[in-house]
C-alpha cells in the first residue's frame, strides 16, 4: 500500500472540503491515486445519500437567470434554514439557473443535473450537487424548473423563499424587474382580464348581484353597480389592473405602456406551494 503523506491529505481536503480522515480513508482506499480519492468519495456520498432520501426537505431557496433573450427559473430544496441561506447553497442554485437559462434546455430536473456546472468546470450538476451533500450531509432536491425562450426578467425575495420570472417585449430591463418584484409582492392571477378564468368572473358577478339585491338596489341600476364594483376585484386579480406596488397612483398596466413594454405571461413560486 503506498505511503499516504499529510500532504496528500490536506491538498485532498482542500479540493473536496472533506475531514481529514476520510479524505485519507479515501487516499488509502485508491492507493494515494488523488483522481481517484475524489471519485472514491462521491460514491460513498452517493450511498450515504440512498439512506436518507425520506427526509424531509422543507427549506430551500427558488433562484432566476434572465436577460433580453431567455429566462430561467428553479427550485432547490434542502432540510434546514441556515443551509439554505448559505451563500454555498445560494451560489449552487443559481449555477442552476444559469445553466437552465444559457445551455440546451431541459425538460426535468434529472435532465439538467447531468449537464455541466457553470460554476465547476469539469464538473456536472449532479456532481456539484453530490459534493455539498458529502461536505453538509443535508439532502438536497431540485424541484421545479421553468425557461422563457424570450427576453425576461426575474426577481427573488431575499429570503429566496419567493421568485417570479415574466416574459416581456419591448421596454427596459428596469421597468421589467420592478414588474417582476410587483408579481412577488402583490401574487395576481392572470396578466389581462382576458387571462382570467371566465366561470371565476361570472361567479363574482353572481355574489355581487346577490349582495346588491340584499340592499334593496333596483334591478334597472344593479347591472351598472355591478360593472363599478368588478373593477375592485380585477384590480385584486389582475397584474395590468393592480396598482403599481412601487406608486399606486398608476396601474402596473400604466407603468408598462409608459415604459414602452408588454407583459406576456410570468411565473411565480412560493418555496414549497405548487
Amino acid at each position: 500500500m503506498a505511503e499516504i503523506t499529510a500532504a496528500a491529505v490536506k491538498t485532498l481536503r482542500e479540493r473536496t472540503g472533506l475531514p481529514m480522515m476520510e479524505c485519507k480513508k479515501a487516499l488509502q482506499e485508491t492507493g494515494g491515486d488523488e483522481d481517484k480519492a475524489v471519485d472514491w468519495l462521491r460514491k460513498q456520498g452517493i450511498k450515504t445519500q440512498e439512506t436518507r432520501l425520506g427526509r424531509e426537505t422543507s427549506a430551500g431557496r427558488i433562484a432566476v437567470y434572465a436577460d433580453q433573450t431567455v429566462g430561467a427559473m428553479v427550485e432547490i430544496k434542502c432540510e434546514s434554514a441556515p443551509v439554505a441561506s448559505s451563500p454555498e447553497f445560494a451560489q449552487f442554485a443559481k449555477d442552476v439557473a444559469r445553466q437552465l437559462a444559457t445551455g440546451p434546455g431541459a425538460k426535468t430536473a434529472a435532465d439538467l443535473l447531468q449537464q455541466p456546472a457553470p460554476g465547476k468546470p469539469g464538473s456536472t450538476l449532479g456532481q456539484q450537487k453530490d459534493d455539498m451533500f458529502n461536505r453538509i450531509r443535508e439532502v438536497f432536491d431540485l424541484g421545479r424548473i421553468v425557461r422563457f425562450d424570450s427576453p425576461s426578467a426575474g426577481y427573488v425575495h431575499h429570503t429566496g423563499d419567493i421568485g417570479v420570472l415574466v416574459e416581456v417585449s419591448g421596454g427596459n430591463a428596469e421597468a421589467a424587474k420592478d414588474v417582476a418584484m410587483h408579481i412577488a409582492a402583490k401574487d395576481p392571477e392572470a396578466v389581462s382580464k382576458e387571462d382570467l378564468d371566465p366561470q371565476s368572473i361570472e361567479k363574482e358577478r353572481e355574489i355581487l348581484s346577490a349582495a346588491a339585491r340584499q340592499e334593496g338596489k333596483p334591478e334597472n341600476i344593479i347591472a351598472k353597480m355591478i360593472e363599478g364594483r368588478l373593477k375592485n376585484y380585477f384590480a385584486d386579480k389582475v397584474l395590468l389592473e393592480q396598482p403599481f406596488v412601487k406608486d399606486d397612483k398608476k396601474t402596473v398596466g400604466q407603468v408598462a405602456k409608459e415604459a414602452g413594454m408588454q407583459v406576456k405571461r410570468f411565473v411565480r413560486w412560493q418555496l414549497g406551494k405548487e
